[in-house]
């Protein structure tokens, strides 16, 4: 089968590239792959972190690509669409996470499938966490001009559907494996300045405030003194807040920040530290950085919204918080490692789900529905 791929890659960084790289490379085992990707995601002023690309440190992995689409850009949407259709392509899959690139995304799938090609989306998200105006109406523009569509978990299929009756198949989100093996405890935590012997937290990816970090920070200054607490990742907009509540915190002293976008050879440092993840969000689709401690097998603390107690809880990975509350955090964190049984059965289950949870699985789930449609 031909297919192309649109949305981002290479030299755009972050979760969403990642994923589009890894799904490329594993389609491109048994078929042929084309990967056709953003000129501009969006204008510089409107992006909240340091930089979307990934400088020559960042070691991403550099899919090779189609430059062509730039989502303010509409004389570019006409010269996408042409050039993929001109490639022949038996189906286009697109990763979609954000309701801004409705216009640009949308008038290529609508163009492509009045053509007859089926046209599959990727969804990550359908409403966005941090809601805009005008994200039903871009966000349906885009829908519409599909195919069909895959979901990664219930909540998103849910969303999905609240919109319209679209066609569609839940799958789920593969577990990164390209940032390499643990490294031994005592290894990681030299590296980061840790003290060695302590419970160690992890906070891991971009700072947004609905990933509720202000809640474990909270959550933290309640936990005994042989507690450390990491954040790795970098801030999306401020980070005022934050400091203020650790330059506060009676346990500041074991709260180490690294604030900078993490390179892929990085990450592995930071959970093979870790005892435990902690996603305090609220709210959540699915998450990239439970596909990550999956890979590192690393358990989870995680909140009861969006995907995260499908994945997390419903598997028996890790603890889920009722509440996106410091309190409830807090109990769970105590929970955790006061029970030595439940930590060595969540990592017994993270084993099993790993397997499950395939990018070749994923692939060949994703092709046999487009062959259905």
């Amino acid at each position: 089968m031909r297919i192309a791929l649109l949305s981002c890659f290479y030299p755009f960084r972050g979760g969403i590239s990642q994923f589009n790289a890894n799904m490329y490379l594993e389609l491109g085992k048994r078929h042929v792959v084309k990967a056709f990707n953003f000129t501009r995601q969006y204008p510089d002023f409107l992006f909240p972190g340091k930089s979307q690309f990934v400088s020559p440190q960042d070691e991403a992995e550099p899919i090779e690509s189609e430059r062509l689409l730039d989502s303010v850009g509409p004389f570019s949407w006409k010269k996408t669409a042409k050039a993929i259709a001109g490639w022949g392509p038996d189906a286009v899959v697109m990763s979609w996470w954000m309701s801004a690139f409705g216009p640009s995304m949308g008038y290529v799938a609508h163009y492509l499938s009045k053509r007859g090609i089926k046209v599959v989306s990727v969804l990550h998200n359908v409403i966005p966490h941090e809601k805009k105006f005008y994200d039903t109406p871009l966000t349906q523009y885009f829908l519409k001009g599909c195919t069909a569509h895959v979901t990664l978990c219930r909540e998103v299929d849910g969303d999905l559907h609240s919109l319209g009756s679209f066609r569609s198949r839940q799958l789920f989100h593969p577990v990164y494996t390209h940032f390499g093996e643990r490294l031994p405890r005592s290894e990681a935590e030299k590296d980061l300045g840790l003290r060695p012997g302590m419970k160690n937290l992890l906070f891991f990816g971009l700072i947004r405030e609905y990933k509720g970090l202000d809640i474990l920070l909270e959550a933290f200054d309640t936990l005994p003194d042989d507690y450390q607490l990491i954040i790795a990742g970098e801030p999306y907009g401020s980070f005022d807040k934050y400091r203020q509540m650790i330059d506060a915190s009676p346990g500041k002293d074991r709260i180490h920040c690294f604030l900078n976008y993490v390179r892929d050879s990085e990450v592995k440092v930071f959970f093979s530290a870790a005892d435990l993840t902690v996603l305090p969000y609220r709210s959540a689709t699915q998450s990239g950085v439970s596909s990550v401690s999956y890979h590192f097998e690393v358990p989870m603390e995680v909140t009861d919204v969006g995907g995260l107690m499908e994945a997390v809880g419903e598997t028996g990975t890790g603890i889920v918080a009722s509440k996106a509350e410091a309190g409830e955090i807090a109990a769970g964190i105590k929970r955790f490692f006061g029970d030595a049984d439940l930590r060595k059965n969540c990592v017994e289950s993270i084993r099993k789900e790993k397997e499950r949870l395939s990018w070749r699985r994923f692939c060949d789930s994703l092709v046999n529905f487009i062959l259905e449609l």
